[in-house]
């Protein structure tokens, strides 16, 4: 959980009130309209080369190779035990790869990525000049036809195109509506001001990375870093939408397929429902019946769901429903396992 979420929740009851109505506002934004959310923490990064595809396709968890000009897709690096090292977004182009990710998580992705790089035409370029506009809600896509010149409706879902300087994409990254523009930093903010400024939504704010967090969280997508660690395997954070089951083998194939077969996993990710109005803290201890079955790991207050959070959790608490006690310093609070997402 963010900072901004930690301290709006665990602040002066003043203080708390004011940043919940301007979170309502913008979550009512993101429900019924148009959520403009920059995303600075996001970076861009050209794969250019003749090997590019076939390299790509045996280092992620993509389907690399199936991708045509025009796709995107949700990745992941893992190590050869499935362990998370990154997650990303890939952009086919017609003579390139884009990888979208978090700037924090690109060393070790271009560390792993490069010390399998043997003898393969394969480069890999940060495009530090562009950045990453999200439009999140039911009426995201004609904003961002308003403000692109493309008829942002008529992309599929996990389609992008080109126009000029700005990619439009269809791109549900939290789960829910949303178009993605992928633009030159320089013009983020006219871009950013000019949605805003669109009289044909009615609904339509900057929303704030705590916003964005709550959306996270109601639709059960785990973040890398938080919910999930470099110890975590992909399958227990419930990442399969970024897995390809169909394809060739590629790095980490080997303990996925395992355990999808087996049915070995023993911990995966769960939402709680948290009773009462004092949020624990986030790292707070899960016990069922007296015995630790996990940690919590995100946090938010829900306009919709109330307190809510995620952990990855034993399976002797999967059945939903189930009564589980989060324990911090400031002692017991009862809470409830729910499947994901919440809604």
């Amino acid at each position: 959980m963010s900072s901004l979420d930690q301290g709006a929740i665990g602040a002066s009851p003043e203080v708390r009130l004011d940043a919940e109505s301007r979170l309502a506002a913008e979550y009512r934004a993101l429900r019924g309209g148009v959520g403009i959310a920059p995303l600075p923490d996001r970076i861009v990064v050209r794969v250019v080369g003749a090997d590019r595809v076939t390299f790509m396709h045996g280092m992620c968890s993509q389907d690399v190779k199936g991708l045509a000009p025009g796709a995107v897709a949700p990745a992941l690096l893992l190590t050869e035990r499935a362990h998370l090292i990154a997650d990303f977004l890939l952009y086919a182009e017609h003579d390139a790869l884009l990888i979208e990710i978090e700037a924090a998580q690109w060393p070790a992705a271009r560390a792993h990525l490069e010390r399998l790089l043997v003898a393969d035409d394969v480069e890999f370029e940060p495009l530090e000049n562009l950045g990453v506009l999200d439009l999140e809600g039911p009426e995201s896509h004609r904003v961002a036809a308003a403000i692109t010149g493309t008829d942002a409706a008529a992309i599929a879902e996990w389609r992008h195109v080109r126009s000029g300087d700005l990619r439009l994409a269809h791109l549900p990254r939290f789960g829910a509506p949303a178009a993605s523009i992928i633009a030159p930093r320089e013009i983020l903010a006219d871009l950013t001001m000019r949605a805003t400024a669109d009289n044909s939504v009615t609904n339509i704010v900057i929303v704030s990375p705590a916003t964005l967090e709550i959306l996270r969280v109601e639709n059960g997508r785990a973040r890398l870093g938080g919910d999930a660690t470099d110890k975590t395997i992909a399958l227990e954070a419930r990442l399969n939408y970024a897995i390809s089951f169909n394809k060739g083998c590629y790095v980490g194939q080997e303990t996925i397929e395992r355990a999808t077969a087996r049915g070995g996993l023993k911990k995966r990710l769960f939402g709680l429902r948290i009773d009462g109005d004092r949020a624990p803290t986030a790292g707070a201890a899960i016990t069922l019946g007296g015995k630790e079955i996990g940690h919590l790991t995100s946090i938010v207050r829900s306009p919709r769901f109330g307190l809510i959070g995620l952990a990855i959790i034993h399976q002797s608490a999967w059945t939903v429903g189930s009564a589980v006690a989060i324990h911090d310093a400031s002692g017991e609070i009862p809470a409830a396992v729910s499947d994901l997402p919440f809604a």
